[in-house]
């Protein structure tokens, strides 16, 4: 009729852009982590030379005073120094990250996931031309923080992942979706360990300059991939705002919307269980190279990058692992073994005083998530503890992530109990059995 009103009109699918061909997103992944894995280290050691240049102190050259205990004033100026600046690195990062990596995830939801996969991909290639520049010109090591902030406003590796991962959702089923996850993490593994050998050596043999140039390139061809390369995975794409209150209020109303009973706080408590697993591990990673530099181990490029790759060899035994204990076991206990071996790796590395006991601690390891609410606490947590500890205990920090890690295991396995227990009260009554009711009936008769 002419006088009703139409509809408001849904907006229209966009068609998928022209690539040269659709690749999967695995490649990506590989390449992101490669490149961060081969500057964390790396900054991290170039931030100890450079204060300890500063100060005088060249105890990492004089290996006379790494086997015993005693105190060194300047070592420990120079380990607070460079605990402090990756604090202001990654609060920086992270602060920016809390607000972008909600509104970039759930944009991407409506818009596809190769927009934010390009952006993601820029934000990284920004932050190490911004490291090449304090590397090559020994600018003031604050504009490490600028290029991380400016990282975390266009989306960081955090962005990246949550693409990705959405990726790999939208294209696998629920009976192979685990296995999936599993494979993009094993990427991230394989990555890590090369990234960690490869700018170990490098370091050693020709400085900082040339690791930070191989990032450059890695991350150059990953944006083209991002761009041209890679299969959008969305099956249809809608343009939406990206500067809106309407994603972070989607947040907000997974946990406060109504619910079946129950199922709000099961979801709250799983969310505090990864918000601790999260924290103690990337705390721990804040710290764990200037452990490995520091007295009494003295770590040299090499060393740490034998130690970060046999962290990183935890990926692939995960995968292996995952596949074999699906077969017998829940998810809720995979979780529970990979928690124990958490535990033990914090508590070796917090008692580690030589280097085969690093080594050991560090086959412990196994989380490969990222969570910009855990990564910020992490940082404010351990860069904080690890140079007020470092006259009474230097691995406080690892056994403290030790004691945290039971939090979120005991969490586990009680809402593991509970939803077993509400799935038997809700299981559907068989036609052929008397249910409660009828035996009371049948009784009063």
């Amino acid at each position: 009729m002419e006088g009703r009103a139409s509809p408001p009109r849904e907006p229209r699918a966009r068609p998928a852009a022209a690539v040269l061909c659709r690749g999967p997103v695995e490649p990506l992944v590989f390449m992101a982590n490669f490149a961060l894995v081969l500057q964390g280290p790396l900054t991290t050691q170039y931030l100890w030379h450079r204060f300890s240049t500063d100060l005088g102190y060249n105890g990492t050259r004089d290996r006379g005073g790494c086997g015993n205990h005693s105190v060194n004033p300047t070592m420990q100026e120079v380990e607070t120094l460079t605990s402090h600046w990756t604090l202001y690195m990654n609060l920086g990062g992270f602060l920016v990250g809390l607000f972008t990596s909600t509104l970039l995830g759930a944009w991407s939801d409506r818009v596809g996931r190769r927009p934010l996969l390009i952006l993601s991909s820029l934000s990284l290639l920004v932050q190490v031309v911004v490291s090449i520049l304090v590397v090559q010109l020994e600018l003031h090591v604050g504009f490490f923080v600028l290029g991380r902030i400016l990282c975390a406003f266009l989306g960081d590796f955090s962005g990246l992942l949550a693409a990705s991962f959405a990726s790999v959702a939208d294209v696998s089923s629920r009976h192979n979706r685990t296995f999936r996850m599993a494979v993009l993490e094993a990427c991230i593994g394989v990555a890590g360990m090369l990234a960690s050998l490869t700018g170990g050596y490098w370091l050693r043999a020709q400085g900082y300059a040339n690791p930070f140039w191989l990032a450059l390139a890695v991350l150059v061809v990953m944006t083209l991939y991002a761009a041209f390369c890679y299969g959008e995975t969305l099956k249809e794409p809608r343009p939406t705002r990206l500067f809106t209150l309407h994603h972070h209020r989607s947040i907000v109303r997974l946990y406060v919307a109504p619910a079946p009973e129950k199922s709000r706080k099961h979801l709250a408590l799983y969310s505090l269980s990864i918000f601790v697993v999260l924290a103690v591990h990337f705390g721990a990673q804040d710290i764990l190279t200037l452990y490995e530099l520091s007295a009494p181990l003295c770590w040299d490029s090499r060393l740490i990058g034998y130690g970060s790759a046999a962290q990183q060899l935890s990926y692939l035994t995960s995968l292996l692992g995952l596949r074999l204990l699906q077969c017998c076991l829940s998810d809720t206990w995979v979780a529970e073994i990979g928690l124990a071996f958490n535990i033990a790796g914090m508590v070796v590395f917090a008692f580690a005083t030589i280097t085969p006991v690093m080594f050991t601690g560090a086959l412990f390891s196994a989380v490969a998530c990222v969570n910009n609410l855990a990564m910020l606490a992490a940082s404010g947590i351990f860069n904080s503890l690890y140079p007020a500890t470092l006259n009474i205990m230097k691995g406080f920090p690892f056994l403290l992530g030790a004691i945290l890690l039971l939090i979120p295991s005991a969490l586990i396995g009680i809402l593991e109990k509970a939803t077993s227990h509400l799935e038997f009260q809700q299981f559907p009554q068989s036609p052929d059995l008397p249910g409660p009711e009828d035996k009371r009936a049948k009784g009063a008769e």
